[in-house]
């Protein structure tokens, strides 16, 4: 049975360094974005992980946001670092809010329906 407090991945890369060259000193802005987040206020069930490279480079910094066995699973990508921690913030409370993952098209805001790289059915797919 699908529960909307069941546990949320919100898996941030790393490794992206939303086109800026690889010699720049510091924290790539993957890094900058992972670190903003864990210190965000996100719900309880909302786990932030961090990864290494999700293969999509020529997108900007990239999200996964998975909920288990019930729910879809989505890859965003174009994010800039740091500085959209609160706009991925708001889009995985909106995720761990559901039970299967599908936020309403007009309750995601124009980055999430913009730049979506991925859905992936859950693992049980629903007739």
């Amino acid at each position: 049975m699908a529960d909307a407090s069941a546990p949320v991945d919100l898996l941030v890369c790393t490794t992206c360094r939303a086109g800026q060259p690889t010699d720049i000193e510091g924290p790539r802005p993957g890094t900058q974005l992972f670190e903003a987040l864990r210190a965000s206020d996100l719900p309880e069930n909302v786990t932030v992980k961090g990864v290494a490279c999700f293969s999509n480079c020529d997108s900007g910094c990239s999200v996964t946001i998975r909920g288990g066995d019930d729910r879809w699973t989505y890859v965003y990508g174009n994010f800039t670092g740091a500085d959209d921690a609160d706009l991925v913030a708001e889009g995985v409370t909106k995720y761990a809010e559901t039970v299967d993952g599908l936020v309403p098209w007009r309750e995601r805001s124009t980055h999430f329906r913009k730049n979506c790289i991925a859905r992936i059915p859950p693992l049980e797919i629903p007739e």
